[in-house]
């Protein structure tokens, strides 16, 4: 599972750093991200995800991120100061920390989520994913979208779902690459494909049904 997880977190963080060699723009609005800002808010939900692990270790109780306004105007300013050149170090810096973290942590640890209150009962191994791969690669899907590259987002979403298959990655994470896939597709117009997408999603991971009910990206496969 260890070596699924750092595939497909170095594939995330690959698809990071492409972008930023692209594409090193800091305009953009709090609604309409550019790509520095983008990115550097991936990087720094990885790098408290390598904080707990860090904490873990040191068997201290990691802080309490708060839940992050994508829509603050004061955040995606502090965002946007930093220079592309210091975001792709980052990126680079924090997923290797991440993964090497990942490797050092006890295998009940990962698995067992009543071993640390601080876990809230999800399982270590899959917040790991939710940080370092799903949340990264729903916002890279979203910037292609936003900048006309749908069928760009469809392309890298299809890669992931194909790449977790080929790592043998847990259902719930296989699920996670499917359903960043179904939103690319519904926004991309391709409504019956999306509901396929959507429907082995919630087929490998019962609780995405809850996101899937809300997601503005699959309005219109709620919408058939």
């Amino acid at each position: 599972m260890r070596t699924a997880i750092t595939g497909l977190v170095s594939l995330a963080a690959a698809a990071e750093q492409t972008l930023l060699l692209e594409d090193g723009s800091t305009g953009g609005t709090s609604d309409d991200w550019a790509a520095v800002p983008l990115v550097a808010h991936c990087v720094d939900f990885k790098d408290q995800q390598s904080e707990r692990l860090s904490c873990l270790l040191t068997g201290t109780v990691p802080p309490q991120f708060g839940e992050v306004d994508h829509r603050s105007d004061s955040l995606y300013s502090s965002l946007s100061a930093k220079p592309a050149g210091e975001v792709l170090a980052a990126s680079r810096r924090v997923t290797t920390a991440l993964v090497d973290a990942l490797w050092a942590v006890a295998d009940d640890d990962l698995t067992d989520p009543s071993r640390h209150g601080w876990l809230n009962g999800r399982m270590l191994w899959l917040q790991i994913v939710v940080r370092g791969f799903w949340h990264p690669m729903g916002h890279l899907g979203d910037y292609y979208l936003n900048h006309g590259q749908a069928e760009r987002a469809v392309a890298m979403q299809s890669h992931a779902l194909a790449t977790a298959r080929y790592l043998a990655i847990p259902a719930p994470a296989e699920g996670m690459a499917a359903y960043n896939l179904a939103c690319a597709l519904a926004r991309s117009g391709l409504v019956e494909p999306a509901r396929s997408a959507l429907s082995d999603a919630i087929s490998l991971n019962a609780d995405l049904a809850v996101n899937a009910g809300r997601d503005p990206d699959l309005a219109a496969v709620r919408g058939q």
